[in-house]
């Protein structure tokens, strides 16, 4: 008994670090009995390729039938300038529930703010005026930092070192990073092999 309070003492502090779920960066139901987190970073090519193309029959296949939730986790590289600034804006707009729009654009124009460092202007390109008020004032919160860098720190304790990386999580355990954009088959067969018959 005393050792089995002394595992949970050690692990509590990791599992409190565990950044929530916020439900407007996630597609499904929680519920589901599979969740894949997608570490990734809105300016690499990579994460483009996979939200573009394999998000789309992942929602298919499995989120709409309810047997996967996809949970989105920011990522940002080092060494990319307008990373950063990129998830604060989105993560802003999933608090007025327009993630996934800023999120699409955002990676649709990839090639041009990641370049320019003109990220607002795309991104207030899918916000109501009203909307775009609230984003932008958001964006510098401290919560909305402290959300993007928990969730970084997630990802390096989890041993993600490059995007996309997704970790996917069945039956109450998590399984080792799945670093790169993985063949979609592949990803399939492994999602298949972890819903319960």
């Amino acid at each position: 008994m005393k050792l089995y309070a002394a595992a949970l003492l050690i692990l509590l502090p990791c599992l409190a670090a565990i950044p929530e779920v916020d439900r407007n960066k996630a597609l499904g139901i929680p519920t589901a009995p599979v969740r894949i987190e997608i570490f990734s970073d809105f300016t690499c090519p990579h994460c483009k390729n996979l939200h573009e193309n394999m998000v789309p029959q992942l929602k298919k296949d499995y989120v709409n039938s309810g047997k996967v939730y996809l949970v989105d986790r920011c990522f940002p590289l080092p060494g990319h300038p307008y990373s950063r600034e990129a998830f604060g804006y989105a993560v802003a707009a999933a608090r007025v529930g327009k993630y996934q729009e800023v999120a699409d654009v955002l990676y649709a124009q990839q090639a041009t703010w990641a370049v320019n460092g003109q990220v607002w202007p795309v991104v207030a390109s899918v916000l109501t005026p009203t909307e775009q008020k609230k984003v932008q004032s958001l964006a510098a919160d401290s919560s909305v930092l402290a959300e993007i860098e928990a969730e970084y720190q997630e990802g390096i304790a989890s041993g993600v070192n490059e995007t996309p990386t997704l970790i996917i999580t069945s039956g109450g355990k998590r399984h080792p990073p799945l670093p790169g954009a993985p063949n979609y088959q592949l990803l399939k067969s492994m999602i298949d092999a972890y819903i319960p018959k």
